[in-house]
């Protein structure tokens, strides 16, 4: 297939265009490389791709209307990942413009060029911060989640929104994908494993915030992929019995789904942090702090419409997962 990727130098757009590109796809790789994080990195992800013969580099902003109608018009892509984004809980609370720009704009831009263009299949990054304030654990699409509690977590809530319409009014097959805490090889440096063994490395003491009671459910990259991936190759299908009586919010009588994408296994940050200082041998420093403004306690994906529909369920435990973390951060940093 050819897809067009948005995002590509990031962490999870990179990942994915290689794994596309290992099995033979054409990847139109569209990336702006802005400054939200260190760009230096950005260019070494985009280092394992722009190599191949099957992989088109664009240096564009999805904000950019007239850029992105030009990309989607000279290469005609059969399908599309949107994975570009303003990304950030807490950097949604200092430049919420920034969201409104990417996530909104700019997904317009992407919706537009997919209906001009007979894209076969949308699917774009959502985010288990839509459940916002919801408490029933563990979280499912069938939920409502009309109650987020930072302008990022709205702003992918609309985006599942402005899909619906599109795939309403133009039967454009879209599928949304809420993706719970990624980590890993090559992840970004604004997330907490990136920045805590940064710091215990450096004998720094870290942050850990709402006093290390946090839950989170930790997904490692490569499940991620793999989920994307059999997810892209399932074009989103009407549900025949849905009904406007009894709205089901994950499905419609259009072409539209949403999924979890998440290792269905909360685990506690303290934990997180106890495996990460077995495998760095090193003890951490612990600076303790309440709960953020914008921060949810505890994330928890049910994730049974994915298995049921894709035949797929994340399974990468923590413990292997921060170890292959810490060998790569090793390796790339020269530690």
């Amino acid at each position: 297939m050819k897809v067009l990727i948005t995002g590509a130098a990031g962490f999870i757009g990179s990942a994915l265009s290689l794994r596309l590109l290992e099995r033979g796809d054409e990847v139109i790789g569209v990336d702006n490389l802005n400054d939200y994080y260190d760009v230096e990195l950005k260019k070494a992800r985009l280092a394992r791709t722009t190599s191949h013969e099957n992989y088109h580099d664009v240096r564009i902003s999805i904000e950019d209307r007239d850029a992105i109608a030009r990309t989607f018009a000279e290469y005609k892509p059969e399908r599309v990942v949107n994975l570009a984004a303003q990304a950030g809980v807490r950097y949604s609370l200092e430049n919420p413009h920034s969201y409104v720009d990417t996530n909104l704009v700019g997904f317009v831009n992407i919706l537009e060029g997919c209906r001009h263009n007979d894209v076969e299949h949308l699917v774009y990054a959502s985010s288990s911060s839509v459940y916002g304030s919801n408490t029933n654990m563990p979280f499912s699409v069938h939920d409502n989640v009309d109650h987020p509690v930072s302008i990022y977590a709205a702003s992918k809530k609309a985006n599942e929104l402005m899909a619906h319409s599109y795939s309403h009014l133009f039967n454009l097959p879209t599928t949304g994908l809420r993706f719970f805490t990624v980590y890993g090889p090559w992840g970004r440096p604004d997330m907490a494993l990136f920045l805590f063994t940064k710091n215990i490395l450096a004998g720094k003491p870290i942050d850990v915030f709402n006093h290390g009671k946090h839950r989170r459910d930790f997904t490692y990259i490569d499940d991620i992929v793999e989920g994307v991936v059999r997810v892209l190759d399932r074009v989103a299908q009407p549900n025949p019995d849905w009904s406007g009586d009894e709205p089901d919010s994950a499905t419609s009588y259009a072409p539209y789904r949403l999924y979890n994408i998440g290792n269905n296994n909360t685990v506690e940050l303290l934990h997180y942090i106890k495996v990460l200082e077995d495998c760095l041998g090193k003890k951490a420093d612990m600076n303790m702090l309440p709960l953020q403004n914008g921060d949810v306690p505890a994330t928890y994906a049910d994730v049974e419409a994915l298995v049921s529909d894709i035949g797929y369920k994340p399974e990468i435990k923590v413990e292997q997962g921060i170890e292959n973390f810490v060998k790569w951060y090793k390796d790339y940093y020269k530690v």
